[in-house]
């Protein structure tokens, strides 16, 4: 058996055990195969396995693999979801919007406005995640909690776009119960923004080292990497 699908099979493994500890069932977590830096053959082979949604932080390097696996031999023809999960440059915006399922960091209004001006208007809404700042280190890109909700109603009114939920990146701690709490906290902001009418129904938190904790508190998508590809090159 190929480390891939080891991984994968022991990714999906830890997250039905944590949807039954938590009294969820495991089709509630969609999970992320975060395939940042690893070949088009490494997502070809996570593809051959079962796994049909992708993460990628570089906007070129992902569509080069998208455009690899169209001549990959073998694959089914079950459409591949594209995620968008880095930072955005406002120069990358149109080849995310023209490639891309979804983004899951949207932190200001001018790249969802943009991200919507430039979806090409016979393709599907892109879907969107607004990644909010949820443990405050200066280092990290997101929204601020405060500023969530005004966002939030601007980008949900913009054509061509889907607002779909939230996406947090939590400060990685040995203190026990910090990361459980800024998970918490995400999907506290989450029900508030329920409460003002900004119905959403995507939480996406959680990667290979706590994704048990994210799904014991609301994740609805898990982004895996290391778990899957293994140590990045």
């Amino acid at each position: 058996m190929s480390a891939i699908k080891s991984g994968m099979q022991t990714v999906r493994a830890r997250i039905a055990a944590a949807a039954q500890a938590a009294g969820r069932r495991p089709n509630e977590i969609e999970l992320i195969a975060v395939s940042k830096t690893f070949p088009a053959q490494a997502v070809a082979e996570a593809v051959r396995c079962g796994q049909r949604a992708f993460g990628e932080n570089y906007a070129q390097e992902g569509v080069a693999k998208m455009l690899a696996l169209r001549n990959e031999p073998g694959l089914s023809p079950e459409p591949i979801l594209w995620h968008f999960i880095g930072p955005i440059q406002s120069n990358k915006t149109r080849l995310i919007a023209e490639h891309y399922d979804w983004v899951q960091c949207v932190d200001r209004y001018s790249v969802a406005q943009r991200l919507s001006q430039q979806r090409p208007p016979h393709f599907a809404d892109l879907q969107l995640c607004i990644q909010v700042n949820i443990s405050g280190e200066s280092s990290k890109h997101g929204v601020e909690p405060a500023a969530l909700a005004e966002l939030a109603q601007e980008v949900c009114i913009l054509p061509r776009v889907r607002l779909r939920g939230l996406m947090a990146i939590p400060e990685p701690s040995i203190v026990p119960g910090r990361v459980r709490g800024q998970f918490r906290a995400l999907r506290e902001l989450k029900e508030a923004l329920d409460e003002r009418g900004v119905r959403l129904d995507t939480l996406s938190m959680g990667m290979s080292d706590d994704l048990e904790t994210a799904i014991e508190e609301g994740a609805t998508m898990v982004r895996i990497g290391r778990a899957i590809f293994g140590e990045r090159p």
